[in-house]
């Protein structure tokens, strides 16, 4: 399953407006409910028919678990089995589908209670039980103050909390209030900021995700209709102080507002005799003119270096990342909402990094600034380093394309007189370099290969771009002495299917199947994991890097986000990050799709952690839906996991048939 809010992104990136309907219905037919052994949700497959279970009656719901709170809009899934195939099921009086093996998948409308108890109930012949199930809904009015007609909604005021920025930066503030109403921020000492009226265009409404889908700040100027209001201001404070932009090393957090302070903005709706007043709950603070220079460490702790040594930036609060960032790197502290930091890394460039993840410097440190020296390649036989003194753990971007690397390094001008190649090599064909800004230097390495992987660290002042040879393939037998990374998905965390099968359990299934056939190709197989244990994520990517694999495979099964209608949407998935994978994953996709026979949902770049590494080709697979309960019965049979993974095999050995033979 994909990893935290990741897996709604993915299936609205996915598929779109294909996710609907969303109106109450419970699967294809309400009327036909009885499974043959060999359906499926999504049509024909090649998965094997589940097996028969004739067992007594037992009544269970696996999702949403009891008391779970769910954001749907109308409509969403349960899930769970009888315990029997001869079963009937109905939900709150709806019948609903029960495969072979007891089973049962609803499509079912979602009251508009903030607590729905479900009425749930199984019949045999001989038995009949009832569960009733509490389900806990969020609602999206549930921060509505109202007034007559006219309403705002208090939990739709963006931004929240505490934000620092420049004197001279705009901020865009956002709310949902009723239709026609006249809205205006009154601050404390009587000024008042208008918010007009946002409409957004038909096309845009019609490309919103589902229910449950959209989260954050960046879907506010997103919503169809006239019921969202926007404004701007600069140069004001609002809210109680909410401290330094980072703490003093030794006084903690900054302290919260008292709810009770007098200095809160107050957002004023208005429609003819009726006013609403909501306080606006933000903390203002305007950053003073001397720079706050910030290093990063990947241990809230205090000891540099002492995580993985990484710290991950997006490009913008809640975004994907697009920064990666050593321990000891230094920028300038130009923002922050909230727990996420903003750094300025040229004239041009910024980057959000988590608050814990930086200690203000001494007042009045110097911006980083540093002059690039002239650079050498040292070639090694596994990898050629591109040696770059620079004197200061400057901000860098690594980006890359088929055939070569380019550095960006911000905060620096080049005093670049040489570039040494060294001795003739074969994997670097030319170097050069640019000034590409007042305070950025890009410096570019091209390969006579496609790339493979590299590395960027620090060592000491220099800076240092390692980049890897790709292994010797042997094209007769491509798989022979190649060293192939292997991760069983999970756990921790993880979905379950409706009979109880853990995602963990059945992605160790189909990762040992996949060891097998691997080392009977000649392969030797690196797994993260054999046991049903819990391996962090940074763990399995760094195994993979230490041991010099050339390739790593992340084995998992998917779910659906709540109000996501299971009966039309499903399918098989591949996801990779770095662009040397996507051929990768176009391989196994390919033979996934052919040998399990779903829907082709194609592959995907996505932010995972599995497949951020550098240093090899890296992709994710989620073969199978475990919470549809044919492709749950498929994972628990030794043909199904075999199926997985032989398509996951014919993958990989196509993709490195096809390196072998060269570009």
């Amino acid at each position: 399953m994909i990893h935290g809010g990741w897996k709604a992104f993915v299936w609205w990136l996915l598929l779109g407006a294909a996710c609907a309907p969303r109106a109450s219905t419970i699967g294809p037919d309400p009327r036909k409910v009885a499974i043959p052994a060999g359906d499926t949700v999504g049509g024909s497959s090649r998965l094997p028919p589940v097996a028969p279970l004739r067992a007594p009656l037992s009544l269970r719901v696996v999702y949403p678990p009891p008391d779970g709170v769910v954001e749907v809009e109308d409509s969403s899934f349960l899930f769970g089995s009888a315990g029997t195939g001869d079963a009937e099921v109905t939900v709150n009086g709806h019948p609903v589908p029960v495969w072979p093996n007891g089973a049962w998948l609803a499509w079912i409308p979602f009251p508009r209670d903030s607590v729905t108890q479900f009425r749930i109930e199984g019949r045999t012949a001989t038995d009949t039980v009832v569960l009733s199930h509490p389900v806990r809904r969020v609602l999206s009015d549930r921060g509505r103050v109202a007034r007559g007609t006219l309403w705002v909604d208090s939990a739709s005021c963006y931004p929240r909390g505490r934000v620092w920025l420049p004197a001279d930066q705009y901020l865009s503030l956002g709310v949902r209030a009723s239709e026609g109403a006249e809205l205006r921020l009154r601050l404390t000492d009587g000024t008042t900021v208008p918010l007009v009226p946002q409409v957004s265009p038909e096309a845009v409404a019609g490309a919103l995700p589902p229910g449950g889908f959209d989260h954050g700040a960046a879907t506010l100027a997103g919503r169809p209709g006239r019921e969202r209001y926007a404004g701007m201001i600069r140069g004001r404070r609002l809210g109680p102080d909410p401290g330094p932009i980072l703490p003093v090393a030794g006084s903690g957090s900054p302290v919260a507002a008292r709810s009770g302070d007098s200095s809160w903005a107050t957002l004023e709706a208005i429609s003819g005799r009726d006013t609403v007043l909501v306080r606006w709950p933000l903390q203002l603070a305007l950053l003073d003119t001397v720079p706050v220079v910030a290093e990063l460490d990947d241990d809230p702790s205090g000891s540099l270096g002492a995580g993985d040594g990484i710290i991950t930036g997006r490009a913008t609060p809640g975004g994907g990342y697009t920064w990666f960032f050593p321990s000891g790197t230094r920028a300038i502290a130009s923002g922050r909402q909230n727990d996420d930091l903003r750094l300025r890394l040229g004239a041009e460039a910024e980057a959000w990094v988590p608050s814990t993840n930086a200690r203000a410097l001494r007042p009045g440190t110097p911006a980083p600034r540093a002059e690039v020296g002239s650079v050498a390649l040292e070639p090694h036989v596994d990898r050629v380093t591109l040696r770059v003194p620079v004197g200061q753990r400057i901000p860098f971007q690594v980006t890359e394309d088929e055939e070569s690397l380019t550095v960006r390094l911000f905060g620096a001008v080049a005093d670049l007189d040489w570039m040494r190649y060294g001795k003739a090599d074969s994997l670097v064909r030319f170097m050069s370099w640019a000034q590409a800004g007042p305070d950025q230097v890009t410096l570019t390495v091209d390969v006579a290969r496609p790339v493979w992987g590299y590395r960027a660290l620090w060592d000491g002042g220099d800076f240092l771009l390692e980049v890897r040879r790709p292994p010797a393939i042997d094209r007769h037998s491509p798989l022979r002495e190649r060293l192939i990374a292997v991760d069983a998905g999970h756990p921790p965390a993880g979905a379950t299917g409706p009979t109880g099968l853990r995602e963990a359990e059945a992605n160790l299934a189909v990762a040992l199947r996949l060891r097998q056939l691997l080392e009977n190709a000649g392969a030797r197989v690196l797994m993260t994991r054999t046991t049903d244990s819990a391996v962090d994520l940074s763990s399995r990517v760094e195994l993979a890097e230490q041991a010099n694999a050339d390739l790593l495979v992340s084995i998992h099964n998917n779910a659906l986000p709540d109000g996501v209608n299971p009966f039309v949407n499903q399918g098989t998935s591949v996801f990779y990050f770095n662009p040397r994978s996507a051929a990768l994953a176009s391989a196994v996709q390919a033979a996934l799709v052919r040998l399990l026979g779903l829907p082709d949902l194609g592959i995907a770049r996505g932010d995972l952690a599995l497949v951020r590494g550098t240093w090899m080709p890296s992709v994710l697979t989620e073969g199978l839906f475990i919470m549809l309960p044919e492709q749950e019965a498929a994972l628990r049979t030794e043909e199904g996991q075999r199926r997985y993974a032989e398509g996951v095999f014919g993958g990989v050995r196509h993709y490195l048939s096809t390196m072998a033979a060269g570009p």
